[in-house]
């Protein structure tokens, strides 16, 4: 009993021991996995390589091609993107860098659209890094049999198994046919489902090959965020040739898609602590000497043309060349002064033909009220009564419409006085837009009311058709007799004109607005 008391302490003794250094061997072991991960997880140098890159807005030349690139097939560059497949049947298209890249690690980002009008689309897009050129083939576009790696992005299901689109990355050392039926399944390294089709803003891939891992990430082109990427894929242990040429091809089958790459980058990446190379040491010496010296013969001309200018315009000697062009906001100030003179110019006119209208309207009520002052003393009781009724309606209506047209006028005269505020230059505020608006609307509100008056007076004389019809007393001075009717007409047709013609000049103004 005392032996088995004894050994109980020793026991405890060495457990407390082994966990001690159990303990410490652990600490030591995570301090070390910590430091390897903070080491590892420094980013890379980054250089921009322009020689195998292309993005807009002056992405081709007039000639039709791609700066440092080929493109073949039914690729058409424009100006700010590359279409390599239109939206037909049985159509391919690629591009090609026209160097190869002789750099270990890389980053290649990719900014594309993938457009149709079906639900479905066909057949995809891909991006190469290959050994050669694969220019034309059966593999999106370009050859089978390639040396390299390919990230396929396949929008047509052709195995039927419900997992398309995807992005699939594919390896070949030169020998392996791609894989048709079973949309290259059987062959992938890696893969992921995302649809990139139709999306309201570009798909953005970012490709980075570092240290023999392949990372695929995608930006699925719901946002305008341009670094909105998520993880898409990775592929470890990827051994690619050292050297080759980048590519993108597309094609499309039974159905088509528009495949548009608007944009190319590839960057060099360097590993930390390393120092990136030299940019003069890839430049060959002879061929930096030659620009060197195609650099100094265009100084010296364009030297002579300066001094020739000089001796021609002396007078502009010293002036800063940015004097003699008009700015943006110069010219957009000249556009909205030339607006507001057009409206002005239009409101003169509108004011003048009122003022015409306001003549006639008033020689009209003269005439009628003499001839009632002539014929109110000789024409019979029973005649005179009927006519003097509507004789008198009559002038009441013209009155009416001589007030109406005043306040018109009124209207007129105070949007010109209200543009000609707008124009001064004191006034930079831009206050007549609104109002002027609010004055046409006013002159609509007066026409209507014109209008309903002067169609008041038509119903009012067709309710009583058995009244004596009266005729218009004959005017030594006037050639011809006005009726009622007649008078009624021509001023619902001058009303009617004069609204349609305030409207069509409203429209045409707002129309000239969306310019400025």
């Amino acid at each position: 009993m005392a032996v088995s008391i004894a050994q109980r302490p020793a026991g405890s003794a060495r457990l407390f021991i082994l966990t001690f250094l159990t303990a410490v061997l652990f600490r030591h072991s995570v301090a070390d996995t910590t430091t390897g991960a903070s080491a590892s997880e420094e980013a890379p140098h980054r250089r921009f390589e322009y020689k195998y890159s292309f993005k807009g807005p002056h992405l081709s030349q007039t000639d039709g091609s791609i700066p440092f690139w080929i493109h073949t097939g039914n690729a058409i560059p424009s100006a700010d993107q590359v279409r390599i497949t239109p939206s037909l049947r049985s159509q391919r298209g690629s591009v090609w860098t026209k160097n190869k890249v002789d750099f270990d690690h890389w980053e290649a980002e990719v900014t594309f659209r993938v457009s149709g009008r079906g639900r479905m689309g066909a057949d995809g897009l891909a991006v190469w890094f290959t050994s050669t050129q694969g220019l034309d083939g059966p593999v999106y576009g370009a050859a089978d049999q390639w040396n390299g790696v390919g990230v396929f992005f396949d929008s047509f299901d052709n195995d039927g198994k419900k997992n398309n689109p995807a992005i699939i990355v594919v390896g070949n050392n030169g020998n392996l046919v791609y894989d048709h039926q079973n949309d290259g399944t059987t062959q992938a390294l890696g893969t992921c489902l995302r649809d990139f089709r139709n999306k309201p803003y570009p798909i953005r891939a970012k490709i980075t090959y570092y240290k023999h891992t392949l990372t695929v990430m995608i930006n699925n082109g719901f946002t305008p965020d341009k670094e909105d990427y998520e993880f898409c894929t990775k592929v470890d242990n990827m051994i690619i040739p050292t050297e080759g040429f980048f590519g993108i091809s597309a094609a499309t089958g039974g159905l088509a898609d528009d495949h548009d790459v608007l944009s190319f980058l590839l960057f060099r990446l360097t590993e930390p602590g390393q120092q990136p190379p030299p940019v003069e040491s890839e430049i060959p010496k002879e061929e930096k000497d030659k620009y060197q010296e195609e650099f100094q013969n265009f100084q010296q001309e364009l030297d002579k043309k300066k001094e020739e200018f000089q001796k021609e315009h002396p007078d502009v000697q010293g002036e800063p060349i940015e004097d003699l062009y008009e700015s943006v906001n110069d010219r957009e100030i000249r556009q909205v002064f030339e607006g507001q003179n057009r409206i002005h110019l239009e409101i003169k006119q509108l004011n003048r033909q009122l003022a015409m209208i306001l003549d006639e309207q008033r020689r009209y009520v003269s005439v009628i009220t003499d001839e009632i002052s002539k014929k109110g003393t000789n024409a019979e009781s029973g005649q005179v009564e009927p006519a003097s009724q509507q004789l008198g309606s009559v002038v009441a209506t013209q009155q009416e419409v001589l007030k109406s047209l005043n306040e018109l006028k009124n209207s007129f005269s105070e949007s010109l006085r209200q543009i000609g505020s707008v124009q001064n230059p004191g006034n930079a505020g831009g206050m007549g837009t609104y109002e002027t608006m609010q004055h046409f609307n006013d002159i609509k509100e007066h026409l209507h009311i014109v209008k309903r008056d002067v169609e008041h007076l038509v119903q009012r004389n067709a309710q009583n058709p058995g009244d004596k019809v009266v005729k218009c007393p004959e005017v030594p001075p006037m050639p011809s007799c006005l009726s009622t009717v007649h008078f009624a007409i021509f001023v619902v047709v001058q009303s009617i004109l004069f609204f349609c013609y305030i409207m069509y000049k409203s429209q045409q103004e707002a129309a000239a607005k969306k310019f400025f």
